[in-house]
């Protein structure tokens, strides 16, 4: 159902520090009121009447990064995200927002994303109709397109063609957490209308971040029912059902080649808002790469931080340059030589910066495809 009055979230979290532990932001930049209390206090504050949107208070409000910890954290299950977005859309609406925001939501209504001036491709079919979709959107379509190449590898290989969907279209995640939730909407819409027009019974997407906005953020946000009858899964998920049932074979990594990398797997962004999928990833990695080089960052798991491929890329570019340098600190601490990731985005991000380190980026895609069995 979707969260009705998720704004009034605030009103309990504003003098609360259950989740401060796991803050992201509060922890690069040490400032109290970019946590989850402050945002909530800030925002509370607004609606009694204490403070106003000014710019000192907007910018607050577009420092989050709308990550998912302070949620998964909280035992009473309090939606502090949703409350943060909620508090966003009345900003935008009021015509406050940072003029950037309205920029990418300008683009990602004409192109349906922020990265580049063209419209998404059309649903793309194998032979007709075909009962597994696979959601491309923006991501892989443009900063990471070797893990859609990969994807597809690996489900040809297991013998299945999917049907793709949302080709270099966003989620619909970007737009609702910059406080557009119109915007957000149609873009859902579409992807949900190529998943009908696909006739796929399963639907598979290639990061927790687009299991979270498909699976929950629709309905809870957006107030959009999922299809009856599609089942959605993430790739990896989906990856190992394959190798359990003898679809898909692996070859683990020969001594020569793999042992002496020391390698650590990377929660991706938005990976908390999946509670229990942390281990499969990491059973598809055991599978081709050694146990003993396996290194875990200290932010991992339940407790995962996201790099800065959040909204914060565009509304706070520092932050989330120091959200991805910090999760790269974090596999050095660790030990790791090789990073590895599942998410576009995640992949992108950490390139990006990894040339500050002698840390190498790896998609796992693509590593699962240099070690099929013939």
């Amino acid at each position: 159902m979707p969260i009705e009055n998720a704004i009034l979230t605030t009103e309990n979290c504003r003098y609360c520090l259950m989740c401060r532990h796991v803050a992201p932001v509060e922890q690069v930049t040490f400032r109290e009121a970019l946590s989850p209390h402050g945002w909530a206090l800030v925002i509370a504050s607004v609606r009694r009447g204490l403070i106003s949107w000014n710019e000192d208070t907007i910018d607050v409000l577009y420092s989050a990064a709308d990550n998912g910890n302070s949620r998964a954290h909280c035992v009473t299950n309090q939606p502090l995200p949703e409350a943060v977005a909620a508090a966003r859309a009345e900003v935008a609406a009021q015509g406050l927002a940072p003029a950037v925001a309205y920029r990418i939501n300008e683009a990602l209504q004409q192109w349906g994303t922020a990265y580049k001036e063209q419209a998404p491709c059309n649903l793309r079919l194998p032979n007709g109709r075909s009962d597994v979709a696979l959601f491309v959107g923006d991501d892989a379509g443009y900063l990471w397109p070797e893990a859609l190449a990969a994807a597809q590898t690996l489900l040809q290989t297991a013998g299945i063609e999917p049907a793709l969907i949302g080709i270099g279209r966003n989620s619909g995640y970007l737009a609702s957490s910059l406080g557009f939730p119109d915007t957000a909407r149609r873009l859902a819409e579409a992807t949900l209308a190529e998943l009908r027009q696909s006739g796929a019974r399963r639907l598979l997407v290639l990061s927790p971040g687009d299991y979270f906005t498909l699976g929950q953020l629709y309905d809870e946000r957006l107030g959009i029912e999922w299809p009856a009858g599609v089942e959605l899964l993430e790739m990896t998920s989906y990856l190992a059902q394959q190798v359990e049932s003898g679809s898909l074979r692996f070859r683990p990594a020969t001594a020569t080649s793999a042992s002496s990398v020391a390698y650590a797997y990377v929660d991706p962004t938005l990976a908390v808002r999946v509670p229990g999928r942390h281990d499969t990833p990491r059973r598809l990695l055991a599978a081709v790469l050694p146990e003993a080089n396996r290194r875990e960052l200290f932010w991992r798991n339940e407790r995962a931080h996201p790099v800065g491929s959040t909204a914060l890329q565009y509304t706070k570019p520092d932050i989330a340059q120091k959200l991805t340098e910090a999760r790269l600190q974090d596999a050095v601490n660790s030990g790791a030589q090789l990073l590895i990731s599942d998410d576009p985005a995640t992949l992108s991000h950490l390139a990006r910066c990894a040339a500050q380190t002698n840390l190498q980026v790896q998609g796992l895609y693509e590593l699962l495809v240099n070690h099929l069995a013939s």
